[in-house]
């Protein structure tokens, strides 16, 4: 069968079940007494190593197989999570992500992993590192589970039992055979012979079968019965030639009764182990039916195979181009809509407003089609501030709200990579060490808030700290030093001023540069990169206190509400999203406060902003008239009064960008076609707003 049908979903759904992963494991170290996580950890890595062994990827399933028996054995208590294992694990989603990675570059998904690998085996032996506290108690049972791998069953369990009750000696006898024994199997049968002339071999591992035909590595353990000592039997084994160690352990009651105990639950965990093991490629189809495991696949096969799917993925170009041609059909709609008002013909009014309707619904599912939360994006960023401030001996807790604000896919593919150098100046320069936050007298953990929110056609995305803050002074003493401005330029620069120097190509003003972040390294990778998403980013900060990055982007979905306004001879376009209300206020209701024009609005007092003398309207003066109509828009939670001359109305526009031949005009975010063919251009109400 040809897998390359399939691999795009592979490559998809393996990126969900990594996400999953990643999520869930921060979940589980937050609280590590929460087995129910571990159970949802174990499906999704049960599902990823499923789907990679049926398409052929042998590394990523042998590693995940790895991880699977860790898992294992915390959801079976027996194995507690720690530090190390949670590293380890990550450190083998890092890899995982790293060879899918690989498959959609078009690779075949291999990596050398043999160090995690060993690791995580390591783990499973019990072994591990004492630097864990109270690691080697808690591996204990894990370690005696690896070391004694003969699980009794309850006959067995039972005749050894009873064997002690009458007086024998029931023994645990571990063998190994010296490495340059040339025939194992039969030195094998030489200890068997010699133990049934004075016992029973109650049961043995490997299986005798096994041991006979030389299945085993150097060395075999067994149950025996005998009227011998431990001791004696021991000495009587080691007499054997080619023997390199005997270790004969008497078992009493009590440790028998904890070995039953033990037995018990890793009989039961075997034959789940069995039903897992079976189940792994039933998400594919051609997998053999177990009939005899039905019952116990069912709840498995429904959470990993899942429901056939609802949806289909799109190549993002014909969205655009789909979104292309909308754009134009609305410009010709609009140009309709205004011949059929100038005819007057009741036939055509009533197409065209049909034709209205029908356009408006599919512009609405077009629009949402692009549309994609910005949790795609911020999902990732929890893992690495965790990992970024165990690094740096931090504590750092990521507050993450408004994941479910929507921005249009072609940004959200962009913003990716600004977001992390954002996220990494504030873990790295903006929180301070624990015992600075001490000092400073703050909470020891510092708090990142990483927020998303819509304001008129824009998306803002904020990155607040509350660490040390950035001071204007260090920063514009940094810039003289570095020859980026003057000693003059800097005596007149505003706090805003100086930040925005720190966006100056290789600006830092960090005493010694690291290599997470610099405050100037990459920061003017990130102004470069909003920019040319027509986005903006703007600090806002607090010495002592934190810093704000604010990234303001723009939707640019091509077709937006908006209401039209007239301002002299000059037709204009405003988000319709931004505006809160419009309204007409008379010229005494105007007050000036320190030169600027205030307004009293819902019980507060916002700015009055006159558009004639901002954008230099030669025909229209509010100032003359004794009535002004205002549009308030907002940005946040900040409003402004735009002053305008007469209200057009609403209308769907298509946005036009005014190209790179125009210099950048404040206020403005680009230009639209009216339905008569007049330009109007689109007022960005956010410049106004500071």
């Amino acid at each position: 069968m040809d897998m390359n049908q399939y691999l795009s979903m592979f490559i998809d759904e393996s990126n969900d079940h990594l996400q999953s992963l990643n999520e869930s494991m921060m979940g589980l170290e937050a609280n590590p007494e929460d087995l129910s996580i571990v159970q949802v950890i174990f499906r999704s890595a049960h599902t990823l190593k499923g789907m990679a062994a049926t398409m052929g990827f042998e590394d990523l399933a042998s590693l995940t197989h790895q991880m699977e028996n860790v898992l294992d054995l915390v959801r079976n208590n027996k194995l507690r999570m720690q530090d190390f294992i949670f590293d380890t694990l990550f450190k083998s989603l890092d890899a995982l992500e790293s060879m899918v990675e690989d498959i959609t570059g078009g690779g075949e998904g291999k990596a050398d992993v043999s160090a995690i690998v060993s690791s995580l085996q390591a783990i499973v032996r019990g072994e591990i590192p004492v630097e864990g506290g109270g690691a080697s108690a808690a591996a204990t049972p894990a370690a005696q589970a690896g070391e004694t791998p003969i699980h009794l069953d309850e006959f067995q369990f039972s005749v050894l039992e009873q064997s002690i009750q009458e007086g024998h000696h029931a023994l645990y006898v571990d063998v190994t055979i010296r490495k340059d024994c040339q025939l194992k199997a039969v030195r094998a049968y030489m200890v068997f012979d010699l133990l049934e002339r004075s016992g029973e071999v109650v049961k043995s591992f490997p299986s005798v079968q096994d041991i006979e035909q030389e299945k085993f590595d150097q060395s075999f353990s067994l149950y025996y019965i005998t009227q011998k000592t431990a001791d004696q039997i021991q000495a009587m084994i080691m007499n054997l030639s080619e023997i390199d160690k005997v270790t004969a352990v008497a078992l009493d009651q009590e440790s028998l009764k904890m070995l039953g105990q033990e037995s018990a639950s890793a009989v039961s965990e075997v034959a789940a182990t069995a039903v897992e093991v079976e189940t792994a490629p039933a998400p594919v189809a051609s997998a053999k039916p177990s009939p005899t495991k039905d019952e116990s696949n069912k709840p498995v096969a429904a959470k990993t195979g899942g429901a056939p799917s609802r949806t289909i993925r799109v190549d993002i170009e014909r969205l655009d181009v789909l979104m292309n041609l909308f754009s134009e059909l609305l410009i010709d709609r609009v140009r309709l809509e205004q011949l059929a008002s100038e005819v007057q013909n009741s036939d055509l009014t009533e197409t065209v407003e049909h034709m209205g309707r029908v356009s408006g619904d599919l512009q609405n599912i077009v629009m949402k089609l692009r549309m994609v939360p910005v949790d795609t994006v911020f999902n990732r960023f929890p893992r690495m501030v965790r990992d970024l401030a165990k690094s740096l001996d931090k504590k750092v807790d990521l507050i993450v709200t408004g994941a479910e604000t929507e921005l249009d896919r072609t940004v959200i593919d962009e913003i990716g990579d600004p977001l992390v150098h954002l996220l990494r100046n504030a873990v790295d320069h903006g929180i301070e060490s624990i015992a600075d936050r001490i000092a400073a007298g703050k909470p020891e953990t510092g708090t990142v808030h990483l927020r998303a929110f819509h304001s008129g056609n824009h998306v803002f995305i904020e990155i607040e700290e509350d660490g040390t803050g950035i001071y204007p002074e260090k920063v514009l003493k940094s810039a003289v030093k570095k020859g980026v401005i003057t000693q003059e330029q800097a005596a007149n620069m505003t706090d805003e001023e100086a930040y925005q120097l720190l966006f100056a190509p290789g600006f830092s003003t960090a005493e010694v540069i690291s290599d997470v972040s610099g405050r100037g390294v990459g920061l003017d990778v990130v102004k470069a990169k909003i920019s040319s998403l027509g986005g903006n980013v703007t600090i806002y900060s607090s010495p002592g206190k934190g810093t704000n990055f604010s990234v303001q982007l723009p939707l640019t979905l091509s077709i937006i509400a908006a209401m039209l306004i007239r301002l002299g001879s000059e037709k204009y376009a405003i988000p319709l999203s931004s505006i809160v209300e419009t309204g007409i206020v008379k010229n005494t209701q105007i007050r000036t406060i320190h030169g600027n024009k205030m307004l009293e609005f819902r019980n507060s007092h916002i700015p009055l902003v006159s558009l004639s003398r901002l954008f230099s309207v030669p025909d229209y003066d509010e100032s003359t008239e004794e009535e002004t109509e205002i549009v308030v828009v907002r940005k946040g939670e900040r409003l402004v009064a735009l002053a305008v001359q007469d209200f057009i109305g609403q209308n769907e526009i298509v946005i036009k960008n005014l190209g790179k031949y125009l210099p950048e005009i404040q206020g403005i975010s680009g230009a639209t076609i009216l339905g008569d063919g007049q330009v109007a251009l689109i007022i960005d109400p956010n410049a106004f707003i500071k």
